[in-house]
């Protein structure tokens, strides 16, 4: 079975506390956008095989195909294994959720496969034991996210729109930026209802005008050449920038195909993982 895992980008995110276990509880806009990784999985007669395109992507159990593997046949009790190969285009430690959209992509296929009588509830409250974006990349589209990412509320589709998306050649820690992030230190918040509200008006200039990321105010300090990625986005044209996740993806929203292929094309000369695609 061949599926595709697509990759998400934040349209806002939002850090309003944390838990007694130390989560931080989150409220944000996600959006996926068609660039994805291509899971082919197969089944076979016992045990889980990873294999990828890229080298440095593992293949055992840090892999979070792996462990969606895994799961699903410790929580169903499936006897047999599967064969898991991974084409990766999404870029790695890139605030783009790869990773769990593989996992997302390994559990819904091994549903249809072994198990499908099991309801899509069930399968993102498992997806939620392995990452907190599994559950919304097992859902996609636009939608609010709330909590610790199992809240999950559908939104208009706010497809279509061109972007030109920016991975420098470094990862970022996720683990490391929310350890970094003071909450009492956030000055300015995500306005959610109004960015709810250009969706629902499918207005463009309003949500790139208005998109939010508390996470930059750690990453962005700590790698100066994302501020110059965004500003040069923007002397280019682009409506809004905005950094995915904890980073150090970066996105401009463009309302015109000429100004978006030529800021790809600069881009691409510098940053070989750039992207010029859409919401979807």
């Amino acid at each position: 079975m061949l599926i595709k895992a697509y990759a998400k980008i934040n349209l806002s995110l939002d850090v309003v506390g944390k838990r007694e276990d130390g989560y931080h509880i989150l409220k944000m806009i996600m959006q996926t956008i068609d660039l994805y990784d291509l899971i082919n999985i197969k089944k076979t007669c016992k045990g889980i095989n990873i294999s990828c395109n890229r080298q440095y992507v593992p293949t055992d159990e840090r892999n979070l195909a792996y462990k969606a593997a895994d799961l699903f046949m410790k929580t169903y009790d499936v006897n047999e294994g599967v064969d898991i190969y991974i084409k990766k285009y999404i870029p790695v430690a890139a605030g783009l959720a790869g990773g769990s959209a593989d996992a997302a992509a390994v559990l819904k296929a091994m549903k249809s496969m072994y198990r499908p009588d099991v309801k899509d509830e069930e399968i993102m409250r498992l997806g939620l034991n392995i990452g907190s974006d599994v559950p919304y990349c097992a859902v996609g589209g636009t939608a609010l996210c709330e909590g610790i990412g199992e809240e999950i509320t559908r939104l208009n589709n706010f497809k279509n729109h061109i972007l030109v998306v920016v991975k420098p050649p470094f990862g970022v820690s996720t683990k490391e930026v929310y350890k970094n992030l003071d909450i009492n230190k956030i000055k300015r918040h995500p306005n959610t209802k109004l960015l709810i509200s250009a969706i629902e008006e499918n207005n463009l200039h309003t949500l790139a005008r208005n998109m939010k990321n508390v996470l930059e105010n750690v990453t962005l300090s700590k790698h100066i050449i994302l501020k110059g990625i965004k500003q040069e986005m923007i002397n280019m044209g682009a409506k809004g920038t905005l950094m995915s996740g904890s980073g150090p993806t970066v996105f401009a929203f463009f309302d015109d195909m000429l100004k978006a292929q030529i800021c790809y094309d600069k881009m691409k000369k510098r940053y070989r993982e750039t992207f010029i695609t859409r919401t979807i």
